[in-house]
């Protein structure tokens, strides 16, 4: 798996949710959120000005990927990408009808990031293979389950390079895939759902990475999901409110697809919805400190981009707005947020994230952090 360009720094699936509150207590948690005291940043000497340093507006964009209505792009997603108020968009069946539309679609979609002057607009897909394929007509033409009972590295990567080349053709550059969850038995959902390689962390592991490799050799940026690990998960983590209890070393093997991704410099790592009271008592991997950065950059060394699982249907099942985990995304050091809401939604959870950044509820530091990272992964498409 070759590395991408410039992604070493220091370390400093999916329910739509409308961006309305889903229980009683989600708006006072809101607005302590957004009110809590803090400090508003202050202007920039002229000076420093005139280094052109991102501008919060620009640091918070980066990091949104949101879902689009229908087949046509609408003039108002269009104007959040060229001001740059959005970092990529996520694609799923409703958007997807035949290639020529879909190439015509993406090409639009980037048209307006530069025309906007902005960075390059990620465009992102699940085509895991099996029940998880967006793209009906594209590869892989095998599932997870299939290529783990073939148990071939140079299968698994054959497949990956042919998704990719694929996905590259329709203007697609990040696959979200591969799952790299382990299931503890066969009551794992993941299992049930045919979307995981083998009971086997070995054999799991060199499936995904493989899988991996085959889409970076054909620039096509690999999400290996679901990070530390929902194999030990029963029930769906987009649609319910799931705790694992396992211990750090009942845990450990789920690790071991990651040591490898982060050895061969995977571009991207999904954060999942659940909380691990071995890692983080109160909050799920996506907006964890304890997870996404003790754990996986310091300890595991990852130097990549985190992305969180979309936050839509978790926020709904734990009565809350996604705009609340996203803030709690964002201040733990997550750097891209995924939200497949409605576009009102997504664009509340914009202003929002820019509102507490203007405050200073969330660190520059963190999220200039962040922003180098996204704009290295760009770099390297």
């Amino acid at each position: 798996m070759k590395a991408f360009v410039g992604i070493v720094f220091t370390v400093s699936l999916v329910a739509g949710c409308s961006g309305s509150a889903t229980s009683p207590n989600a708006g006072a948690v809101l607005a302590r959120a957004v009110l809590a005291p803090a400090a508003i940043e202050t202007a920039s000497v002229p000076e420093l000005a005139a280094v052109a340093a991102p501008t919060l507006a620009q640091l918070i964009g980066q990091k949104l990927v949101v879902r689009m209505d229908g087949v046509t792009p609408s003039a108002d997603l269009l104007g959040r990408i060229g001001r740059g108020e959005v970092g990529g968009i996520i694609l799923f069946g409703p958007n997807v009808t035949m290639p020529t539309a879909l190439i015509a679609l993406t090409r639009q979609l980037r048209a307006a990031a530069v025309a906007g002057g902005q960075p390059r607009l990620l465009i992102a897909v699940d085509q895991e293979g099996g029940p998880i394929k967006r793209i009906p007509w594209a590869p892989p033409t095998l599932s997870a389950p299939q290529m783990g009972r073939i148990g071939s590295a140079s299968t698994a990567r054959s497949q990956g390079e042919s998704t990719a080349a694929a996905l590259r053709g329709l203007g697609i550059d990040i696959d979200l895939a591969p799952v790299a969850d382990v299931p503890a038995s066969t009551a794992s959902f993941m299992y049930r759902a045919g979307r995981t390689f083998s009971f086997s962390a070995t054999r799991t592991a060199l499936m995904a990475n493989a899988f991996a490799a085959g889409l970076e050799s054909q620039r096509v940026a690999p999400a290996m999901k679901h990070f530390p690990g929902i194999g030990f998960a029963t029930r769906n983590t987009d649609a319910y409110v799931v705790t694992i209890g396992a211990s750090r070393a009942a845990l450990a093997p789920g690790l071991l697809p990651y040591r490898g991704a982060i050895a061969h410099h995977i571009p991207l790592v999904m954060l999942s919805n659940a909380t691990y009271t071995a890692y983080d008592p109160r909050n799920a991997a996506g907006w964890s400190h304890a997870i996404a950065v003790t754990l996986l950059r310091r300890d595991l060394g990852f130097t990549g981009v985190t992305i969180t699982d979309s936050l839509d249907g978790t926020a709904k099942a734990r009565g809350l707005w996604p705009r609340v985990l996203a803030v709690s995304a964002a201040r733990a050091g997550t750097d891209m947020i995924l939200t497949t809401g409605s576009e009102a939604s997504t664009r509340g959870i914009y202003a929002t994230l820019l509102r507490q950044a203007q405050l200073g509820s969330i660190p520059r530091a963190t999220l200039r952090a962040s922003y180098d990272r996204i704009l290295a992964l760009k770099a390297g498409l």
